[in-house]
């Protein structure tokens, strides 16, 4: 039976992306005979089979130095203890596999701080991003496995990440390999339309014909909010009003609300808060817009394309590398502009034009499921792990 080492501070299902996706990967893995090791500090018990490996370290300590000591206490731990394949997601310092799920921080954090508007603030960030001794120290971390030798199977989500990955970490392009983030295609699916699709529309008050653009995150300032409801604003101003923006996830801050209530949008922008399934918001939304500042490859962009949904997004967002422009979505400039956001919305405000993109946007969705994603990860793992057998015997 191959051996396998995943470590991140959480495991769960019910986490962000990186931890969902590990315990995702390794319910494939354990199906296919593999024995699961995680090392961590907190797993929240699924899957049942995987033995859970605890990391212990001093809550009151700063956020660098946790950092640092999870790191170097995975490194002890998993070192010379037999494991066919050791996979890291970013925040270690030893592995044979790495994947990162948050791509090169240093970008990242550049493309980010381009939420903030106010040039002189934007400034004042980035001045506090150099002087961040935990910034050094992720970015240190994070460029463990482009420092190893031999160097790890190195894996991308995206085209966007290796691009970053190869200018960064100044690697060859055959060096890294790109599997994209993948989303469960049994659920996220067209069925949603037909069976969802009315008494949502009905209880918030959109009316059959009104298009609704859909915009999920928790973070809605970094993910672009802003930009969309100026954008809603010159939509409505060309006389176009026959749309809803439909917030799922966080709440409107103080400057936002201010800014709905200056634009005149707060009867085309609502927000529902947090939700248990954002199925039937899917079902009953018609185009999806994340116009993020950064993502280094968003699920929900590609959840909702395996929807039915064309979608609107960011260059500095992984998940434009599946989207065929014009065709199935849309790839907007980065920093995200209201103009060129509006100029997009109204032409997916045309039905003839949505429905047609709406069955690319769901050819497109489909063809990236978890199933392949797996499928795909464990032919690497096992490329490793028959390499190591066959070094060791």
């Amino acid at each position: 039976m191959k051996k396998i080492a995943l470590a991140m501070e959480k495991f769960s299902y019910y986490a962000g992306g990186a931890e969902s996706y590990a315990v995702s990967l390794a319910t494939s893995l354990i199906e296919n005979g593999w024995e699961v090791h995680f090392f961590g500090e907190t797993w929240d018990g699924e899957p049942e089979a995987a033995v859970f490996h605890k990391i212990t370290i001093p809550k009151y300590l700063p956020a660098w130095l946790k950092m640092v000591l999870f790191a170097l206490n995975h490194k002890r731990a998993v070192k010379n203890q037999g494991f066919d394949v050791i996979m890291g997601f970013g925040n270690t310092l030893y592995m044979n596999v790495y994947q990162s799920h948050g791509g090169v921080h240093w970008l990242s954090t550049k493309r980010k701080v381009y939420s903030e508007k106010n040039k002189f603030k934007r400034a004042i960030k980035r001045l506090l991003i150099i002087l961040s001794l935990k910034q050094w120290v992720r970015a240190w971390i994070e460029s463990a496995p482009f420092r190893l030798d031999p160097r790890p199977r190195i894996v991308a989500i995206s085209q966007m990440i290796k691009k970053d990955m190869k200018s960064f970490f100044r690697v060859r392009g055959d060096e890294i390999e790109v599997i994209y983030n993948g989303v469960d295609t049994s659920r996220y699916n067209q069925n949603l339309y037909h069976e969802l699709r009315g008494p949502l529309r009905k209880q918030s008050g959109i009316k059959e014909d009104e298009v609704v653009f859909l915009f999920i995150s928790y973070d809605l300032k970094k993910k672009g909010i802003e930009p969309l409801v100026e954008a809603a604003s010159k939509l409505k101003k060309t006389g176009n009003a026959n749309f809803k923006v439909m917030v799922i996830g966080g709440l409107p801050y103080t400057a936002l609300s201010k800014q709905i209530r200056a634009l005149n949008v707060e009867d085309k922008i609502f927000f529902t808060g947090p939700v248990r399934s954002t199925d039937e918001y899917y079902a009953n939304s018609d185009v999806f817009v994340l116009p993020t500042y950064y993502d280094a490859c968003s699920l929900v962009v590609i959840e909702a394309m395996a929807c039915g949904l064309p979608s609107i997004t960011t260059k500095a967002n992984g998940a434009a590398g599946i989207i065929a422009d014009g065709k199935d979505g849309y790839i907007i400039p980065h920093p995200p502009g209201a103009q060129d956001l509006a100029k997009k919305m109204q032409l997916l405000l045309d039905y003839e034009k949505r429905r047609e993109m709406s069955r690319e946007a769901l050819l497109t969705g489909r063809s990236y499921s978890a199933k392949k994603n797996h499928q795909e990860m464990m032919r690497i793992l096992g490329e490793v792990a028959a390499l190591k057998r066959l070094c060791v015997g």
